[in-house]
């Protein structure tokens, strides 16, 4: 195993609940964890698999809430439970940074970190390969915290995006200096963001040492950081869950993003062209999936579509599903659940969920 890869520890962040998957994704059971591109794999492993090459299998971490540690451990049987680092409460992507970087301090103070969340979908594994290993050469080469950003084919506003310029003192041409995030802009910015030809997606993926990043809490998040640091000595131990309960029900609830990226100046983004997708709602998925000649997306057996095109259809059990001349819509068949939804209203399946947690609390979501 070369250096590098033994000094790279990666991070998985699965305490997400994925509540615009429902009917798929439930409280007891969220997206990270299920198979939606029919391939045998949930989420959660599918990114395991793709950090492999990467890290050594004892140096990946998964951060979850402590609901899910079960179903950690038997989606992903090769961790030991000193792997799977568990929440007490979701407080949002910070303290799970901050958290993991105190137990990967505990193995190797001079660890390079890849952080990564569970439930996005990459289709240019060998591509993302070499844009992590670019990453982590920039991330060792100087104090830069590194993101990946993704090379932008549309005028999307449901993701973040980064401005960057040229930086010859990279080790990469394709490293370039981070000078402004924007979260999520209206459509004319988008356009404009893509004609500029100096934006990319945000993929929240990052590398960095562990110097660098605890610099950056010390910096940016001080309190934070105090609250971490004041379990040295009890992580790795059985002394970690009441520590990590206690700072919990202290800590803030901010993302890394804001509470760090954004105020950083030595950022650095690798440009990446990877077959991403962060796969937040349905129609994310159906973009990502085959179509056949009317444009229908399936998953799953026993579907029969007749005069029907534009659909995003996710059959999964044995159900027989018979579909006649419906379009552009969501049609997701669950053992529990059936959801018909027009595509253009995805947003509107929070909605169903909050409204389905009154009556019976919750039982159906």
């Amino acid at each position: 195993m070369n250096i590098m890869k033994e000094r790279t520890h990666c991070v998985i962040m699965a305490g997400g609940i994925g509540s615009r998957f429902w009917p798929m994704s439930r409280a007891d059971r969220p997206k990270q964890f299920l198979d939606f591109l029919g391939t045998g794999r949930s989420l959660l492993q599918l990114t395991y698999d793709r950090f492999l090459p990467l890290c050594a299998p004892e140096h990946i971490h998964v951060v979850t809430n402590a609901r899910y540690k079960d179903l950690v451990l038997e989606q992903l049987p090769a961790l030991s439970p000193a792997q799977v680092l568990c929440e007490p409460d979701r407080r949002n992507t910070a303290p799970c940074v901050a958290y993991a970087s105190q137990v990967v301090r505990a193995i190797d103070p001079q660890a390079l970190m890849i952080v990564a969340p569970s439930d996005h979908i990459v289709l240019k594994e060998q591509a993302f390969h070499d844009a992590v290993r670019t990453a982590l050469r920039q991330a060792d080469a100087g104090e830069h915290l590194v993101t990946l950003g993704i090379k932008p084919d549309r005028p999307d506003t449901g993701y973040g995006y980064i401005r960057f310029v040229d930086d010859p003192g990279t080790v990469a041409p394709e490293v370039k200096r981070v000078v402004a995030f924007t979260e999520k802009p209206d459509h004319a910015t988008a356009v404009r963001f893509l004609e500029s030809g100096d934006h990319l997606w945000n993929a929240g993926i990052f590398v960095w040492s562990l110097a660098s990043i605890d610099r950056a809490f010390h910096t940016h998040l001080p309190r934070m950081k105090a609250l971490f640091d004041s379990g040295a000595g009890r992580y790795g131990t059985d002394q970690e869950a009441d520590q990590v309960k206690r700072i919990y029900d202290e800590v803030e609830n901010v993302s890394i993003d804001y509470g760090i990226m954004e105020r950083a100046a030595n950022v650095r983004t690798v440009v990446s062209d990877i077959g991403w997708s962060d796969l937040g709602t349905w129609g994310s998925l159906y973009a990502q999936l085959p179509k056949d000649a009317a444009q229908n997306a399936v998953v799953g057996g026993g579907v029969h579509l007749y005069e029907c095109s534009g659909n995003m259809v996710h059959n999964q059990d044995d159900r027989l599903l018979v579909m006649q001349g419906l379009d552009d819509h969501i049609v997701v068949n669950t053992p529990h659940a059936v959801l018909v939804c027009r595509k253009h209203d995805e947003q509107q399946i929070r909605r169903f969920v909050d409204d389905l947690k009154q009556p019976d609390g919750g039982r159906h979501v």
